[in-house]
């Protein structure tokens, strides 16, 4: 049998988590990353150098990689930070790397392959777009004066740490192109699979490019989504089902064939089942959680329940 071909849209480490356990199951794995970050070292890049920010796309490269030895040094010297107080403090040297191959090669794709092929990564890392975008966010009660009025946030570091209500996100430019070769992975899936992460600023912006969704609809691929293990910064106080509401609030014509879940995070809501159910999705409930119980996936468990939704 053949191995699936599976696309993962993300950010962080949120996709980092889902990279590490697909490539436990497929060595045909495509990251596609949002550029919409505007913060910490990938903000100062972006802002010095006008390029997309690089620091999710580090990650999801970091992730792919292989499990030797060689492998995990390498994962490591990509993650490592300078530290100290001049020029190059807290710039990560993934970061540096692959703007630099963005200057040699102009490509942003091609500067990311070159990495991929450096690091031996067991997949793909692409950009959704190939231009660094600006997202924004209606958010309720932003001003503790004026806790009924919607105002308008923009810069995902911001609407990632916003104490006020995220109602819907925008990117800047409205319509951004799609990267062409993430179209061309997703209409040559077998699998989509959406999620874990900051649900406004990683997830959703994936279904604000015009070019993805089309494509995204189109497929033949069975798309799969992949729920947090608890709500938190942008989402907190969310339900399981309101997380799901955003994203066909964001993407209505979005339908999913497996909905994987912590118990832990869908305790109590007693309206998730009959929600994904009427998405015309299986809910999956699997531990998937760390068992330190921190909010992080753990791989293997994570890459068991995968196995099992694609019956490899």
């Amino acid at each position: 049998m053949s191995l699936p071909k599976v696309v993962a849209f993300g950010g962080g480490h949120g996709l980092a988590a889902t990279l590490m356990a697909l490539k436990r199951l497929t060595d045909h794995v495509t990251a596609v990353v949002t550029v919409a970050d505007d913060g910490g070292s990938s903000g100062r890049l972006r802002q010095e150098f006008g390029c997309l920010p690089p620091g999710d796309l580090r990650m999801a490269l970091a992730a792919l990689t292989g499990d030797s030895a060689e492998g995990r040094l390498w994962a490591d010297v990509l993650q490592f930070r300078f530290g100290g107080q001049g020029s190059l403090a807290g710039h990560a040297l993934g970061n540096l790397l692959i703007v630099g191959l963005w200057q040699r090669y102009v490509d942003p794709v091609v500067g990311l392959d070159q990495v991929g092929r450096l690091l031996e990564a067991q997949g793909r890392v692409l950009p959704m777009s190939a231009i660094p975008l600006v997202i924004s966010a209606d958010v309720l009660g932003l001003d503790p004066l004026a806790p009924d009025e919607v105002c308008r946030l923009t810069g995902q570091a911001k609407i990632a740490k916003t104490a006020g209500d995220v109602l819907r996100v925008r990117l800047e430019p409205q319509d951004p192109p799609a990267c062409p070769e993430a179209v061309a992975s997703i209409m040559e899936a077998d699998y989509l699979v959406f999620g874990p992460g900051s649900w406004f600023t990683s997830v959703v912006p994936h279904l604000l490019v015009p070019g993805l969704v089309e494509a995204i609809l189109a497929s033949p691929a069975k798309r799969i989504c992949i729920m947090n293990l608890l709500p938190a910064d942008e989402t907190d106080g969310f339900t399981p089902s309101r997380h799901i509401e955003v994203l066909a609030e964001h993407c209505p014509q979005l339908t999913f064939e497996a909905v994987i879940a912590d118990p832990r995070f869908i305790a109590g809501d007693i309206h998730v089942k009959a929600l994904v159910e009427s998405m015309r999705a299986t809910l999956t409930v699997a531990e998937v959680g760390m068992r330190d119980g921190s909010a992080r996936h753990d791989p293997f468990l994570l890459a068991a329940t995968l196995s099992a939704v694609m019956e490899l």
